[in-house]
């Protein structure tokens, strides 16, 4: 059986926490992945350029993590800078909110049309500094905890914890809980871990000093946090921060809906929005054959407007399907047509795509109405949460969940007209003749494309002149980036991703005291397992919401779902003699080459139950083998801090090699994660025997 290698034996200052290593261990991972989860939300609710660069803020935070557990042998007093930057931090955002502009020519942000606050040359980097800071701060004493265990036994609280900050973050989502109570957490944990509970003689100024250090900043973010959670006007979702406005224009009614500060959806009773924005009525006029559409699909029913002009133009059956819990409760609630409460109506809260591959009815018109998310879905860099449902697989399935004279029909401002084109040519090619296309207006284009099943079951306004040399191809489920015109990584993120690497450079050297680099040299194959598990969790994180979905619950499911198949590896290797390393790397590559060749799409014709077994053995699989392979050498290493920090920065690296998959699609990346696994293998060195 194998055992752990012997403790470390570095000098560290003493912890003024009464708890054992163990509890100080499990509540430092906590704090840390909660901390990074709040973080992400948060920030990307007040910084709309983050809705768009999630994972920045996750870069950061890696960053921060591989340097706070490389500070922790040489830092001579606890993390004391961490608090106080979360406190300055969230003053800073609060004080200077920002709405985003247009990116440029090759990625199309729906979003606001102007900016406020700091541009972002100065609010990014800001921040992912910040985040950078914030996370080092608990990473570091995560990093005292590995020099006071076993190797392996440290590793193994280490997931636990990180098991019960993503589950505890998971479980206020669910219950909708505002952000007071994330920072509530995180005060308690902070003053718990980093607070001395003597006050006797002289300790009484030390613990007097510690408490003003840690609980100042953090009362001052949670007296902005208790402000923002309180204000009657503002909700939060699992995805967003929620503002609602109620007014009257004309003597009717209207609901304003922003999100992470960006007007979202409008409810309008459907007899005024027809009246002022008749192109609302063009699907159901378009592939009008004699007859009304009776059943109807909305994807994105949002608040419930689209809901009530199907139900004006006559459907007797609607099911309307709306990824955000929170909007359409208050389309329950708010919208003057209150098409929720109609009997003809079923709501699901679903993904769009993931519905469709679920259900086996039939309707007479498909809408998918003004499906915009303005977010990107957790761990993965360029996936929306709409992503599948704009390309020609799902477009496709579309089709086959029409009945016979049934019509597919889209709007929404897309404001380029390659953009219309794309989408109308992802028809064509789903459906295999022309679809209408009317535009309305000039400048920010609003485009209806309607497309019948046959072309028989369509009536269109003008023919569409069909894609241009300039079009580009129809996404696909591989490469779903929809609102990206080139086909290479833009230059945007090209000079956002390199200045992330030099900050990472220099701040590990820096951090480092000169001597990060040399201790991590021997760790070469350590850095890149951290860069190919990175790319694995990605392919994961996209693959299933593929499969599943992209909510929130199918998400944290994934996250979690990792983080047990790394503790399994873990468990097993500490309680058993698992094969050498060379095998484990052969399953490994097996692994990789079982998901090369059975890739997400042959999975979706599954039923939904084969389908999840399936998912879960190939995705895991690969994760499974890579964490024997980390674990056996992780034990085995000399420096237990710099072996386990190298690994957090190639996760980093990993982090930045994800947006290659706008280029090559996201089963690209298991190239790229089996290259960087074969440089693992070749710069493994040959393992000690490990005693039984």
């Amino acid at each position: 059986m194998a055992v752990d290698s012997a403790t470390d034996h570095v000098s560290t200052p003493s912890w003024p926490s009464p708890f054992g290593v163990r509890t100080r261990l499990v509540a430092s991972s906590a704090l840390m992945l909660f901390t990074e989860l709040a973080l992400i939300r948060w920030t990307g609710s007040n910084v709309v350029h983050l809705s768009y660069f999630s994972n920045f803020v996750l870069l950061g935070s890696f960053l921060g993590i591989g340097i706070g557990v490389l500070r922790s042998s040489r830092a001579k007093r606890l993390p004391y800078y961490s608090p106080i930057m979360l406190g300055l931090l969230v003053v800073v955002i609060a004080w200077k909110p920002v709405t985003v502009n247009r990116g440029g020519s090759s990625v199309i942000y729906f979003t606001s049309l102007n900016t406020t606050g700091p541009p972002v040359w100065v609010i990014l980097p800001i921040i992912f500094v910040a985040a950078a800071v914030v996370l080092a701060g608990p990473a570091e004493l995560v990093g005292r905890c590995f020099a006071e265990l076993p190797r392996l036994t440290a590793y193994r609280f280490d997931l636990v914890g990180s098991l019960v900050g993503i589950v505890s973050f998971t479980a206020l989502s669910f219950l909708g809980a505002p952000p007071i109570w994330w920072g509530l957490i995180v005060t308690i944990v902070f003053a718990a871990l980093m607070i001395p509970r003597t006050a006797s003689g002289t300790r009484l100024v030390a613990t007097a000093v510690s408490a003003a250090l840690v609980l100042a900043p953090l009362l001052v973010m949670l007296g902005v946090l208790f402000h923002e959670s309180t204000r009657p006007d503002l909700s939060w979702s699992p995805y967003y921060k929620v503002k609602t406005k109620q007014y009257t224009w004309q003597g009717v009614p209207l609901l304003t809906i922003t999100v992470n500060g960006v007007p979202h959806q409008q409810a309008i009773p459907a007899e005024s929005r027809l009246q002022w924005e008749p192109q609302y009525g063009l699907p159901y006029e378009r592939a009008a054959t004699g007859k009304t559409p009776k059943s109807v699909l909305i994807i994105g029913a949002g608040s419930g407007s689209d809901v009530a002009i199907a139900l004006k133009k006559g459907a007797t059956h609607v099911d309307a399907v709306e990824i955000d819990p929170r909007i359409r409760d208050l389309g329950k609630q708010l919208n003057p047509d209150h098409p929720y409460q109609d009997p003809r109506v079923t709501s699901h809260i679903d993904d769009g795509r993931a519905f469709l591959s679920r259900t086996n009815k039939k309707y007479d018109m498909i809408l998918l109405a003004l499906p915009d998310s303005l977010t990107l879905v957790n761990g993965a860099s360029s996936l929306r949460l709409e992503s599948y449902l704009f390309t020609k697989q799902a477009f496709e399935s579309a089709r086959d969940h029409l009945n016979p004279g049934g019509a597919f029909a889209m709007y929404n401002y897309y404001r380029e007209t390659w953009l219309i084109d794309r989408l109308a040519s992802t028809a064509q090619a789903a459906f295999g003749h022309k679809p209408c296309v009317d535009r309305i207006g000039d400048g920010l284009q609003q485009a209806v494309v309607t497309v019948g099943l046959t072309e028989q079951d369509q009536t269109c306004g003008s023919e569409w002149a069909g894609a241009t040399a300039e079009t580009p191809p129809p996404a696909t489920d591989n490469r779903p980036f929809l609102y990206l015109f080139t086909d290479r990584i833009p230059s945007l993120y090209l000079v956002t991703l390199g200045l992330i690497l030099v900050a990472g450079i220099v701040g590990v050297g820096i951090a480092g005291g000169g001597s990060s680099y040399r201790r991590m040299r021997p760790y070469a194959d350590l850095f890149l397992l951290g860069a190919g598990f990175m790319l694995l969790e990605t392919k994961s994180i996209t693959g299933f919401a593929l499969l599943f979905g992209t909510t929130w619950v199918v998400n944290a499911i994934v996250f979690a779902g990792v983080l047990v198949a790394v503790l399994a590896a873990v468990e097993v290797t500490r309680k058993f003699k698992t094969p050498p390393v060379k095998v484990m790397f052969a399953v490994l590559f097996g692994g990789l080459a079982l998901s090369w060749v059975f890739p997400d799409s042959w999975l979706l014709g599954m039923p939904v139950g084969l389908r999840a077994l399936v998912a879960v053995l190939i995705a895991f699989l690969p994760i499974f083998a890579a964490n024997v392979i980390f674990a056996k050498r992780f034990t085995d290493t000399a420096d237990g801090t710099a072996s386990f920090g190298a690994n957090l920065l190639g996760a980093m690296l990993g982090g930045c090699l994800e947006y290659a998959a706008l280029v090559i699609g996201f089963h690209g990346l298991l190239i790229i994660a089996a290259l960087l696994y074969v440089g693992a293998f070749l710069l493994t060195p040959k393992l000690k025997a490990v005693p039984k």
